[in-house]
């Protein structure tokens, strides 16, 4: 056994609000954990890594991703062969590890790749990449928010969903992503749109949990963003229309909330003009009430995670990092922002392992060039160095 130690950096571990000077990361060079967190005086290793006095913070994880899909067509290219979008995600899957994601959660594949992907990185012969809590397709009623070829699995009574997410966690599906509302890149419905319902979503819901796994739901607006809450999920992926009613019953059940802020940024930003007008209607007239609202939930002491949609217009997969000062922007401190991510590892229930830095967690992290306690804008760094099990990936 050989042991690397990192030293003469400032820590910030993830858990803990402050930075902690002239730091070290004792690591073992075959697990890829942490045997030691401590400063000053360092412990004997065979490899000494300076990393002249920069920051150190926990690997990001994005709880919400689409691997498959592209982010310079309006709708994703959901038509691609199964080739194509294995391609595009496993390049997509090495620009989230260079943007500093170290682990996500896929919210819904074509052909259910994510799930394939995640079989070829559990025996190395993926490398380089984050790691995958696949979900495998997302389970949609017929003509709903994804009712499209090879995406979903369309269900429609709480019997058909039983038998659905059954078949997707004996193909390798490790979370369940349901679709609880209409949406943004549908034309034919809306973010108010109730689909799946309570009963549905609770089929889901009930086999998901037998197995220890978790049900995320794309809820946009209301009543859905409530049928999926008493539904029981265990968390609501966007929630741009939350009221406080749907707080206080998410507050009672541990619901997690996933805002995504950045994927409706990009349409700000960079769609008009280049998507449909329908498409860009529905984001723009949401713009303003969903950064309200995200931010009263939070206020009101929900959790919330970091996902960003990527794969959606012009939400490319560098983005992870541009989420946090979003978040700040309307109101959160940066100490909030940044424990986003350790939420995800919550959420996902890898904490035990992910998201902070401590003896017994894999040491995964990031070396930024200034504080991101200070300036969350530190953590957008482009040439970031990011490490993965103690190995430097970029």
């Amino acid at each position: 056994m050989t042991q690397t130690v990192f030293f003469n950096f400032n820590l910030f571990n993830g858990e803990d609000e402050e930075v902690k000077p002239n730091s070290y990361l004792l690591v073992d060079d075959d697990t890829g954990k942490i045997i030691k967190v401590g400063s000053n005086t360092l412990p004997k290793a065979d490899q000494m890594v300076d990393l002249a006095g920069q920051y150190v913070i926990p690997g990001l994880i994005n709880c919400h991703t689409h691997i498959i899909m592209d982010p310079q067509t309006p709708d994703g290219d959901s038509s691609a062969n199964v080739v194509e979008a294995t391609v595009r995600a496993v390049k997509h899957l090495h620009e989230l590890l260079k943007s500093g994601v170290t682990y996500i959660r896929e919210c819904g594949s074509t052909y259910d790749i994510d799930i394939a992907l995640n079989n070829l990185i559990k025996r190395g012969e993926l490398t380089n990449v984050p790691e995958i809590l696949p979900s495998g397709r997302p389970y949609s009623m017929t003509g709903g928010h994804g009712d499209m070829p090879n995406f979903g699995h369309l269900v429609d009574s709480p019997d058909e969903m039983r038998k659905a997410v059954r078949q997707g966690i004996k193909k390798g599906a490790r979370t369940i992503k349901v679709m609880a509302t209409g949406g943004v890149m549908t034309e034919n419905d809306f973010m108010d749109d109730p689909q799946l319902s309570e009963s549905e979503i609770n089929a889901a819901v009930e086999e998901a949990h037998h197995k220890g796994f978790t049900v995320a739901a794309h809820a946009e607006g209301n009543p859905g963003i409530m049928n999926a809450i008493r539904a029981g999920v265990d968390s609501i992926e966007h929630g741009f229309y939350v009221n406080d009613e749907e707080i206080e019953l998410m507050l009672k059940k541990g619901t997690y909330l996933t805002p995504t802020i950045v994927g409706a940024w990009a349409f700000i930003a960079y769609a008009p003009g280049k998507i449909p007008e329908w498409e860009m209607a529905k984001i723009a007239s949401a713009w303003k009430d969903l950064r309200q609202n995200i931010t009263h939930a939070k206020n009101a002491g929900v959790p919330i995670t970091l996902g960003t949609d990527a794969g959606t217009p012009f939400n490319d997969f560098k983005m992870t990092p541009q989420e946090l000062p979003l978040l700040v922007e309307q109101g959160f401190t940066n100490f909030e922002a940044l424990q986003t991510s350790r939420n995800s590892a919550k959420l996902m229930k890898i904490d035990d392992k992910y998201g902070s830095l401590a003896a017994g967690k894999f040491a995964d992290f990031l070396v930024l060039k200034k504080n991101p306690l200070a300036e969350i804008t530190a953590v957008t760094q482009v040439d970031k160095a990011v490490y993965k099990k103690g190995k430097k990936a970029y």
